[in-house]
């Protein structure tokens, strides 16, 4: 209105209110937190002026001033913005006066809005606040806005939460509320960057986890009973940028937990047998000293799906170093049934090479080349025919249905060739634990020849014709 004190002798209207922003620093901390909350209805208005940020900045620098003025303020309101010294050091009341030098003005921020919030947290951070203290804040503003909040609400407050708790990084917040957030949020339509972030921060730290930290009901629209795809998530971000970026101690660390991860999860009737593969592909071999774990975990899932197909189980089964196992797990899977028969020629293949000093990590398949077997010491004719065949060649060799013909007598020519004297006592035992069990299972299959035939004479009388049983069924 060109009006200036020139003309009017007084003070316009635009240096009345460039005068009352400059007074701004002199407001009491209540002045300010009441500005602060009458002005979230009208927030674009007010930041043209530059009244919020005068309000914010003056905000944080009575919060960083008072924490650090005073090692044990005496008493709980901040307008006087003045604490007393008279502190005793050897007062029990120590620690929580400690603790509310930091955190006195949490409660005072709670009923603002998500928006202003985030602005204060940017200010702190540019003012280098203890991002320790900015995390108890945002987990303090989280828990106590939650009971009132409505759900999109509530949507708002999670995704300011981790976002906030993702710039200040992972290391800042405790590894235990990071997975209350994620329960709380597993509920909640949040967006996908959210997610994101969340897991990431999670799976970063996985070292730090828990088993109960792991065991998250699945979403209700799937059937699993753990959220597997989630825990794999963890797994990935875990690795970041590489295996080779992670320190063998952290490695072994998570391996350990994903070995009990993976016996809790067996029982799932749901859980299909590539993903539980996946899990235990997840870490590189190097990462576990013994695969026993595994090797009961599959055991039991096994027991669980008995309907999958001879193949479906040797799939699973590739997730299972053989030499790794101990000798009890060993013996076990020697008369376990439950596996199939290719499993436990494999493993008699590996232990028998690791008796015989083998490098640990060697592939059976290295030893189907002549060459490579002529490198390593190992002679033509130590080896039977049988295991020459695709069983060893590759892993996809079961799945393109390529047979293995595995007679009592194959198995007995081998276990003569056996040369380490002490040693071989062991393999020939497993050896001929297989010969019985092949005598047996050759067995049970005449007997069902027998029984079909019975039934095919009762039923076609005139058109039931006997077959000739084969003296040897290919097994393995």
């Amino acid at each position: 209105m060109e009006m200036n004190k020139f003309v009017t002798r007084t003070e316009n209207l635009c240096e009345h209110v460039e005068k009352s922003l400059e007074e701004i620093k002199y407001w009491t901390w209540s002045e300010l937190v009441v500005s602060l909350k009458q002005c979230q209805g009208l927030l674009p208005e007010v930041c043209s002026f530059g009244t919020l940020s005068k309000c914010l900045d003056c905000l944080v620098k009575r919060a960083a001033s008072s924490c650090e003025t005073s090692s044990c303020p005496s008493t709980s309101s901040p307008d006087s913005f003045g604490f007393r010294y008279s502190c005793d050091t050897r007062s029990t009341d120590g620690l929580k006066n400690n603790f509310f030098r930091d955190s006195w003005w949490f409660e005072d921020l709670v009923a603002l809005d998500t928006y202003l919030i985030e602005m204060i947290v940017k200010s702190m951070v540019s003012r280098n606040f203890d991002n320790g203290n900015i995390c108890r804040f945002l987990l303090f503003y989280q828990k106590s806005r939650f009971p009132s909040a409505s759900a999109d609400d509530k949507i708002k407050i999670i995704e300011m939460v981790v976002g906030m708790l993702y710039s200040l990084g992972a290391q800042s917040v405790s590894y235990k509320s990071l997975f209350g957030i994620l329960r709380v949020s597993v509920k909640m339509d949040i967006s996908q960057c959210c997610k994101t972030k969340l897991e990431n921060m999670i799976g970063s730290r996985l070292d730090e986890a828990t088993l109960d930290n792991l065991l998250i009901r699945s979403p209700i629209q799937r059937n699993h009973l753990y959220d597997v795809n989630l825990v794999l998530k963890f797994l990935k971000y875990f690795l970041g940028k590489g295996v080779c970026c992670v320190p063998l101690s952290r490695l072994k660390k998570v391996a350990s937990l994903m070995d009990l991860y993976l016996l809790e999860v067996a029982p799932d009737p749901y859980l299909k047998p590539l993903k539980f593969l996946a899990l235990i592909n997840a870490l590189p071999d190097y990462a576990r000293d013994s695969c026993d774990e595994i090797y009961y975990a599959l055991n039991l899932y096994f027991e669980v799906h008995s309907d999958l197909s001879e193949e479906q189980k040797m799939e699973v089964c590739f997730g299972l170093n053989y030499e790794k196992l101990s000798s009890e797990a060993f013996n076990h899977l020697s008369q376990n049934t439950k596996f199939p028969p290719k499993s436990t020629i494999h493993a008699l293949f590996s232990q028998q090479c690791k008796l015989k000093g083998s490098p640990q990590g060697t592939s059976p398949a290295a030893f189907t080349d002549p060459q490579q077997r002529k490198s390593k010491g190992l002679l033509q004719d130590t080896i039977p025919a049988t295991f020459t065949d695709s069983p060893f060649t590759s892993f996809e060799a079961p799945r393109k249905g390529m047979k293995d013909d595995c007679s009592d007598q194959q198995i007995v020519l081998y276990a003569k060739k056996l040369d380490s004297p002490d040693d071989s006592k062991k393999i020939k035992a497993h050896l001929q634990g297989m010969h019985w069990r092949a005598m047996e299972l050759e067995k049970d299959c005449r007997n069902m020849q027998i029984q079909m035939e019975q039934m095919a004479k009762s039923r076609f009388p005139s058109h039931a014709k006997a077959k000739s049983i084969p003296k040897h069924c290919s097994y393995y």
